[in-house]
């Protein structure tokens, strides 16, 4: 199977772009698909074709499946990259390309759907031999059975919904006073942003890290991890500043989450790019074991520029090869390559309304930016506020460059909570 000639990006703002460079750089051509609030956007821009799909709202335009599989059919492309968020992980719109004949750009659908259920995820998670955050494995009855289950195994506890993600559908319980409502507040919220209000009880891990294992895996059974990246530094339980390698991931523990990551993905026939998340206790000295799974994300993440910064792995180009059949020993990726100095992402976000009036992206040795943003641009209310990623790499690592660094005091700049409250995830 070849790579595709032509691929239709089902996403906006910088995925898209991102996606629409690498494609250009390999000779695909591109489609970009658009809301009415997205006409003059940069992807629209880029993209060799535009197709409008629908109204100003995601639900009337990116996640309308009939829309964007009529502009895969009047445009003629023979694959489809989702991005991340909208439809990347429904496993109903992978079908529906399935059936048309079109390549998903992406994991399989068993993947999506047994992965994209946190109470499934985790108990697939649990056979394969992957470390799991105690707690009660499936979805509570009500808020009687989840304080008597938070009695068992001792508060703190978090209230989880089963669909959930962004933050949303979580509540920590510190004593059992706090269950009850916290459950009914995770069940409702739950309801209503994604239409599942199934809820679980697990222990709340505290003081945690968040580390995430970057895989790869191709259409024949081979699965690669490429290191980790830290991803502690949030705000609202939303990432904030990403970094890879992690500082303080040790060796064994870095081997013994990559191998439980592969572990999983294997279990359910994981083919593309993904991501293993876990919560690593934070509170003492880090142990080969001292880790838990989390979740699973059967796409692309925001945050993956870090991995290929300090890998040299291009993974969207990766993906567009895994999806025509190639093996990883044919992408020269037959063992995960060593890392090579440190990178660190931060999000751009608009926080307000307006015309953006001047717009300059930094660049230069050692950076990069993923940008969609633009002197004139209104950056629309109808979906997430991020215009770029900024980039920083060094070739140094992060612990040489700790040795050399100016004290504190010299800088002379605010502390950064003053300026962005944050907290550890």
């Amino acid at each position: 199977m070849a790579i595709a000639r032509k691929i239709l990006i089902a996403n906006r703002g910088e995925i898209a772009c991102r996606v629409i460079e690498t494609a250009r750089r390999l000779g695909i051509a591109t489609v970009a698909v658009y809301s009415d609030a997205d006409r003059h956007a940069l992807h629209v821009r880029r993209a060799d074709e535009a197709v409008r799909i629908g109204g100003d709202a995601s639900s009337e335009s990116y996640l309308n499946i009939d829309a964007i599989l009529e502009a895969v059919q009047s445009t003629g492309a023979d694959a489809v990259h989702p991005g991340f968020g909208f439809l990347s992980e429904n496993a109903k719109f992978a079908t529906a390309l399935e059936k048309a004949g079109t390549t998903f750009i992406g994991p399989g659908v068993r993947a999506i759907e047994s992965m994209g259920d946190k109470i499934e995820s985790k108990r697939i998670a649990a056979e394969a031999g992957v470390s799991t955050v105690p707690g009660h494995p499936d979805a509570v009855a009500d808020a009687d059975e989840a304080h008597r289950i938070a009695q068992e195994i001792g508060c703190p506890v978090m209230l989880k919904a089963s669909a959930g993600g962004g933050g949303k559908g979580m509540r920590v319980a510190n004593t059992l006073e706090d269950v009850r409502a916290g459950f009914e507040a995770a069940r409702n919220e739950a309801r209503t942003a994604f239409g599942d209000d199934r809820v679980f009880v697990e222990k709340f891990i505290e003081e945690p890290r968040h580390i995430e294992i970057q895989l790869i895996a191709d259409t024949h059974g081979n699965c690669l991890y490429l290191h980790e990246r830290e991803c502690s530094i949030q705000r609202r339980h939303q990432k904030v500043v990403e970094e890879a390698p992690s500082p303080v991931i040790d060796p064994d523990t870095r081997r013994a989450m990559g191998e439980q990551a592969v572990a999983l993905a294997q279990a359910v026939d994981y083919a593309s790019a993904g991501t293993v998340e876990f919560i690593v206790d934070g509170s003492g000295a880090l142990r080969a074991d001292g880790f838990w799974f989390m979740e699973m994300n059967t796409r692309l993440q925001v945050e993956h520029p870090v991995t290929e910064e300090v890998t040299g792995v291009d993974l969207v180009a990766t993906q567009f090869a895994l999806a025509s059949g190639r093996t990883l020993a044919e992408l020269g990726l037959d063992s995960t390559p060593e890392t090579t100095g440190h990178a660190v992402q931060a999000r751009v976000v608009a926080t307000g309304t307006g015309t953006i009036t001047g717009y300059r992206e930094p660049g230069g040795a050692g950076v990069r930016t993923d940008g969609a943003g633009y002197a004139g641009l209104t950056p629309s209310p109808f979906f997430d506020p991020l215009l770029a990623k900024v980039i920083g790499r060094s070739n140094t690592s992060l612990a040489d460059a700790l040795d050399m660094r100016m004290p504190a005091d010299s800088l002379n700049l605010p502390e950064l909570a003053d300026v962005l409250p944050m907290e550890r995830f």
